[in-house]
């Protein structure tokens, strides 16, 4: 993976990308598929918890034209894993099975302060709720 740097004092940080780390800038956009390599959408932005430092969702935007009829999907960070091949991310899920997943419009935005709202969300992906996001 290409690796901007940028001198700081005597040494080199990354802004952009390393093999293990990557910039939140370069995570939105990026294409979302299905193990069938059928592109679903892509990452809109993703929601970090503020007191563990770890990413918990990634918001996926799925559908829609010019941002009309654009619909967001929260996608539990831990489903998604990333694929040099496609450069993009895989999740194990079905457009089908996606249409009836936990969503929102920009008219119907979500309360993430709601523990069960993100409990709904994991449960529908089957992956063990964080509770205290």
């Amino acid at each position: 993976m290409q690796t901007e740097t940028t001198a700081v004092g005597s040494g080199t940080v990354a802004t952009d990308e390393t093999d293990r780390l990557i910039a939140s800038d370069k995570v939105e956009g990026t294409a979302v598929y299905n193990r069938m390599g059928e592109r679903l959408g892509t990452v809109h932005n993703v929601m970090i918890d503020k007191y563990t430092g770890q990413v918990a969702y990634a918001v996926m935007s799925f559908g829609g034209f010019l941002g009309m009829g654009e619909s967001y999907h929260p996608l539990p960070w831990s489903v998604l894993t990333y694929d040099t091949r496609q450069g993009g991310y895989v999740i194990d899920l079905d457009r089908s099975r996606l249409e009836g997943a936990p969503s929102y419009t920009t008219s119907n935005m979500p309360n993430w302060s709601d523990q069960s709202y993100r409990r709904r969300i994991d449960e529908y992906y089957g992956v063990p709720s964080s509770g205290t996001i």
